[in-house]
């Protein structure tokens, strides 16, 4: 497979970020990309309201999305926020394949962490997402949920060989180690490759400085085995990267570690799943 990673920095306007993942689809076409995934928060950054932009899967922003796709044949994952029936917003990455309905995920694990409080104004998501391109099978997760390990197992079972998470990775200290640290054990984890691709550090200094988390770089793809074969700075940066996805196999039959999974009982008397 053919992945182009877009480690970019999102501003306020949705429009303008539009036009910029369209751009940068048509040229990940251009050189032979399948899948093109950009970063969580593509839509707006975070930092401003959330509610404010977020249009449903069937707007005019995921639509656009799903048109490039259709018109490059390309794949297109991308950050966006879309209405909760509970009044807050949704944190969704939308899935757009060339002829096929588009797919959304939902973030599960919310950032209620480092003094910030997501679920304040975001509702999460309760289902996982895998979906099929070509002969392979690709798991989504979002930013915080790599501190998640059952979620890329999870994934894994369900046949993903590659899982994308699209972030926007707060700043601090000893913030860019775990993050590196994060991709390549969530890897080991699933034995799949992670292609881990965060928002940019932003230029603009008010979005640098705020309390939000406006992105870091760092972008980064491990393989199933845990070994980093593509690590970003902090800059913006688009690269295609070619994947021999054949290697999930082998690391599965050398590691076995899902195969020899077994689920250990709570303290509550419940099993872990």
């Amino acid at each position: 497979m053919r992945l182009a990673m877009a480690q970019i920095s999102t501003g306020t306007d949705p429009a303008e970020n539009l036009a910029r993942v369209l751009d940068e689809t048509r040229q990940a076409a251009a050189a032979g990309a399948d899948l093109i995934v950009f970063p969580e928060a593509a839509m707006c950054r975070f930092g401003v309201s959330l509610h404010t932009v977020a249009q449903p899967l069937d707007g005019p922003w995921a639509s656009a999305v799903s048109d490039v796709a259709d018109e490059t044949g390309v794949a297109v994952v991308a950050g966006m926020f879309t209405p909760s029936d509970d009044g807050r917003t949704r944190n969704t990455l939308v899935v757009a394949r060339p002829g096929l309905p588009r797919l959304a995920y939902d973030k599960i694990h919310l950032f209620d962490a480092f003094g910030f409080e997501e679920s304040a104004t975001i509702a999460p998501g309760d289902e996982p997402l895998v979906f099929d391109l070509g002969d392979h099978r690709v798991g989504v997760a979002t930013c915080y949920d790599i501190r998640f390990p059952e979620l890329f197992t999870e994934l894994a079972r369900r046949g993903a060989d590659l899982i994308v998470v699209p972030a926007s990775w707060g700043s601090g200290p000893g913030k860019i180690a775990q993050w590196e640290l994060l991709a390549s054990a969530r890897a080991l984890d699933a034995t799949a490759f992670v292609a881990a691709v965060g928002q940019a550090l932003p230029e603009d200094a008010a979005a640098r400085d705020s309390a939000a988390p406006t992105g870091i770089g760092h972008s980064r793809i491990s393989d199933p085995f845990g070994s980093v074969i593509a690590d970003y700075d902090s800059g913006e940066r688009v690269e295609l990267h070619d994947l021999d996805l054949s290697r999930t196999d082998k690391a599965r039959a050398a590691l076995a570690t899902l195969a020899n999974r077994r689920d250990i009982p709570r303290l509550d008397g419940t099993d872990a799943k």
